[in-house]
């Protein structure tokens, strides 16, 4: 009987140490796989199909967007990037915990097409802190900080479409809190039982 995998959203503010987090989280986890992303972009050199992006026409990404086959999307500098439903769902049925590192608009999105997946919002311990870190970084103007410090409030004040909120403080203490959120999960009675449920109805057809 395998068990099927979680879909596992991580966002939070920009500077909140998303990307750092969720390559600590898979330092030691082989059951984590990274989502890969659709996009209409043309590839660069040294990347390869089904690896780094699935590389899709813009026709054809705007006639996925149409039949509802992605999870989110957005475009920018006139290309499309977006997350594959069937891609999604054929992971988890192999038993693998995929992860979606994704803004907070994105995940609005897969949270409309599937409510079941996890949802875990990483926040910066306070603003102040954010905007320290923000401005650590000596890559943006004043200006660009403060638009994003003002972007972050509004996003915190979604929190509501989150099922936990991690606190990233420390690296460290922030992968020990996710992974516990995620072994919590697989435990939970509704997960437990729709398996046991599939294992039944297999084995009745085998019966028949």
């Amino acid at each position: 009987m395998i068990e099927k995998g979680l879909l596992i959203v991580l966002s939070g503010p920009s500077g909140v140490g998303k990307g750092t987090v969720r390559k600590a989280l898979f330092e030691n986890n082989v059951d984590y796989e990274y989502s890969i992303s659709m996009t209409s972009r043309s590839k660069r050199v040294g990347e390869e199909e089904g690896m780094d992006y699935f590389f899709k026409t813009k026709e054809e990404f705007e006639e996925l967007i149409e039949q509802g086959e992605l999870l989110e999307y957005a475009k920018y500098v006139d290309n499309y990037y977006g997350t594959p439903v069937k891609y999604v769902r054929e992971t988890m049925e192999k038993g693998k915990d995929i992860f979606l590192e994704i803004e907070v608009q994105g995940a609005e999105q897969v949270k409309n097409k599937m409510p079941e997946a996890l949802f875990i919002f990483l926040a910066p311990p306070s603003i102040v802190d954010l905007e320290c870190r923000l401005k650590g970084r000596g890559t943006e103007t004043e200006a660009v900080i403060q638009e994003r410090v003002e972007k972050a409030r509004k996003e915190i004040q979604m929190m509501y479409l989150y099922d936990y909120v991690v606190v990233n403080d420390e690296v460290d203490l922030a992968v020990d809190r996710i992974n516990a959120i995620i072994k919590s999960e697989h435990l939970r009675r509704e997960r437990v039982e729709m398996q046991y449920r599939r294992a039944l109805l297999e084995l009745e057809d085998d019966e028949i």
